[in-house]
């Protein structure tokens, strides 16, 4: 293996949710491993600023406006992005996120409304598999490209107060293996499809529910670090090595794994 199997310059990627915290972080270290990258998500003006934010460094790099629920608006992204690149590369799924209603710490687990449950659900698993059914088929026809999906400790582990998330990722786990079966039975071992779980992160998403007002950790942030074996939160920037190498050709027989991400929360049995 040489240094040359990790180059991805010239390659195209989507990145949905590309302007998020994680998902910013990731569209950022592919534009600067030489990647055009199509930041997508709903807020198209998050999504320009973003693809503006990597063409100041140099990345050529385009909007796509869509929700990733949608499947008219995703098939109406891919062909903007093949009109423009006229390839595809890469898939990063990085749009996710909770819903307060959804949570154990905020609702009774009995008393839990189905449509925020349902709405955790729909967002983190659907908004993974509807993206990559839509430009999936892009890499199919090519018989070439690689699909990162987002998992989460969630999805290992019994994570309390989170029902509804912790299906869903269970849910993009299986996704991910069976994805990656079916492209390779039919379609050839060019397509490859992993996922990356991530440990804990401080982002928009669980800020108020790991760090008080006054910048302290709350008791949960501490119950996570107890569990963590590096005794940290993990940084946004951490989780670019394994995905620049997950989309490299340097990972040309890895697929259908999910990898952690996480200071080693997933294997510590807290004694």
């Amino acid at each position: 293996m040489t240094h040359s199997s990790f180059d991805l310059a010239g390659r195209v990627a989507v990145v949905t949710g590309g302007y998020g915290v994680l998902g910013g972080s990731i569209s950022t270290a592919l534009a600067e491993a030489g990647v055009k990258v199509a930041v997508l998500g709903r807020n198209r003006g998050s999504a320009e600023e973003k693809a503006a934010e990597l063409r100041a460094l140099g990345s050529e790099s385009i909007a796509l406006e869509a929700d990733v629920l949608d499947t008219d608006q995703l098939k109406t992204a891919r062909t903007k992005l093949m009109d423009a690149w006229g390839r595809l590369d890469i898939l990063v799924n990085a749009a996710g996120g909770n819903v307060s209603r959804a949570r154990t710490d905020v609702t009774p687990v009995f008393e839990i409304p189905m449509d925020a449950f349902n709405e955790v659900v729909q967002l983190n698993l659907h908004g993974s598999v509807n993206p990559s059914l839509v430009f999936g088929e892009v890499m199919a026809e090519g018989r070439r490209g690689v699909i990162i999906n987002i998992s989460s400790m969630a999805a290992l582990q019994a994570i309390s107060g989170v029902p509804g998330y912790s299906v869903a990722k269970a849910g993009i786990d299986s996704f991910t293996k069976w994805m990656a079966v079916e492209m390779a039975h039919k379609y050839g071992d060019g397509v490859r499809v992993n996922a990356i779980a991530p440990g804990f992160f401080i982002s928009t998403q669980n800020q108020s529910v790991l760090v008080k007002p006054d910048g302290s950790y709350t008791d949960r942030a501490n119950s996570v670090l107890a569990k963590t074996p590096m005794k940290r939160f993990g940084r946004p920037d951490e989780l670019n090595g394994v995905i620049q190498w997950l989309c490299s050709d340097a990972a040309s027989f890895v697929t259908g794994v999910v990898i952690p991400v996480d200071g080693g929360f997933s294997v510590f049995s807290g004694v």
